[in-house]
């Protein structure tokens, strides 16, 4: 039984340790901190779209009065003359504002295709973590089920082995095993426990050997059962 828990522990400890759990858990991390930045970037490109909207409508709007006043020039609807010299000096400031409005316009233009571009790789390394969370979590589960698999036998097969035991010694079994590092019954083998490694003297083993045969044995310096076999040198 004891052998059996114990594999039953290393494939615990397996499926607790499993390569993709650590990568999963750095990747998640890496996700949401990647998600923060793609937030960021999301508001700096709809700001940006907003001020360039706002850019291309001021552009608009002042090359409209300019077409419009050179329309009504063209046309020959303003005749004073003082009248023609402001709306020619207009025209003049018109032009300069539009051009200072353009050179705005371009800068928004260029500050957003950069935040565009920041955002695009944002988005492809959210993408691009994603498949490899996929991959991930696919290898996590198949490796996972197949441990689940082996400790589901591994417990089938306990069953049988703990039906004959008395309550007390399994009782004890299990609580040796939760206090000694999950070995709870150790091999008495050439004059040696299995469990703490350390030889028993003389005056012990002849107490051991003369004990019955169904005597639950201990060891006196771990405390661990004391399975004897033909090994242990009595």
């Amino acid at each position: 039984m004891q052998e059996l828990d114990a594999h039953a522990d290393q494939l615990r400890h397996q499926r607790a340790s499993l390569p993709e759990l650590a990568e999963i858990a750095s990747l998640n991390q890496s996700r949401a901190e990647l998600l923060d930045r793609q937030r960021d970037a999301q508001i700096m490109v709809d700001d940006l779209s907003v001020d360039q909207a706002k850019a291309d409508a001021d552009v608009e709007q002042v090359k409209a009065r300019r077409k419009r006043d050179r329309e009504r020039m063209d046309q020959g609807l303003i005749t004073n003359p003082k009248d023609l010299s402001r709306m020619q000096q207009e025209l003049v400031s018109l032009e300069r504002r539009i051009a200072s409005l353009e050179d705005t316009e371009i800068e928004i233009m260029e500050k957003l295709e950069e935040a565009q571009a920041g955002l695009d790789s944002m988005t492809s390394q959210v993408s691009a973590t994603d498949v490899r969370l996929a991959d991930l979590v696919h290898s996590r589960d198949e490796k996972t089920a197949a441990i689940d698999a082996d400790l589901a036998g591994i417990e089938a097969e306990r069953v049988p082995t703990i039906v004959d035991l008395p309550a007390d010694l399994l009782a004890l079994y299990d609580k040796l095993r939760a206090s000694k590092n999950g070995v709870g019954a150790a091999l008495l083998r050439a004059r040696q426990c299995s469990g703490c490694m350390l030889n028993i003297d003389n005056a012990e083993l002849a107490v051991i050997k003369a004990a019955p045969s169904d005597e639950v044995i201990r060891c006196e310096e771990c405390s661990r059962i004391l399975v004897r076999t033909g090994e242990s040198g009595l």
